[in-house]
């Protein structure tokens, strides 16, 4: 005895060569998961620090930048020291979102020379009532939206917030991330 598959009523049965409802929906799963895979490595591409142009690294260490107080801040005073360099700005919510973990971070560390330095990419009156509301433990200088151009000569080439660096003892950048930094990159970057 033979059984032939049967069709919900009022179905067109399949037409030879024709693909059925269980195959067609494996295709387009399939094309779904292509669609996605190639949109994450663009993604990824996009969102992934590209390269660092060394003359503009040679000029990093003689910029200067206002702070919230009033006062400069010279990337001179922290060189030969280990620095992890934040680009954030208020408006930017992960950068908001990370500040206290990068506060706590520099808190456990600063005894072992790591400094931390958050660079504003922001007008200063938001940035002081930022800190007024939530001070951090590390120095935060203003960069206005001239940091965004900054941060590309140091391989952020979206110009995308946040965007940290770390540099080592010796001036070479060791890490950098686009998008928000969590617990285990700073204790990755930290090893």
């Amino acid at each position: 005895m033979s059984t032939t598959p049967t069709q919900p009523p009022g179905a067109a049965p399949d037409a030879p060569g024709q693909a059925s409802g269980h195959s067609r929906r494996w295709v387009m799963g399939a094309v779904g998961v292509l669609a996605a895979a190639a949109g994450a490595g663009v993604a990824l591409k996009r969102f992934s620090p590209g390269a660092v142009d060394t003359a503009n690294l040679a000029g990093f260490w003689d910029r200067s930048f206002p702070t919230p107080d009033g006062g400069t801040l010279a990337l001179s005073s922290l060189r030969g020291q280990r620095l992890l360099l934040n680009f954030w700005a208020t408006w930017c919510p992960p950068c908001v979102e990370e500040m206290p973990l990068l506060s706590a971070f520099y808190t456990q560390n600063k005894a072992n020379g790591l400094h931390v330095l958050g660079l504003a990419v922001d007008k200063p009156a938001p940035v002081n009532q930022f800190l007024a509301r939530a001070p951090v433990s590390f120095p935060v200088a203003l960069a206005g939206m001239e940091g965004v151009d900054f941060s590309r000569t140091l391989g952020n080439e979206a110009g995308a917030l946040p965007f940290s660096v770390l540099f080592g003892a010796d001036g070479s950048i060791k890490q950098r991330k686009i998008g928000q930094l969590h617990a285990a990159d700073l204790a990755a970057w930290n090893a």
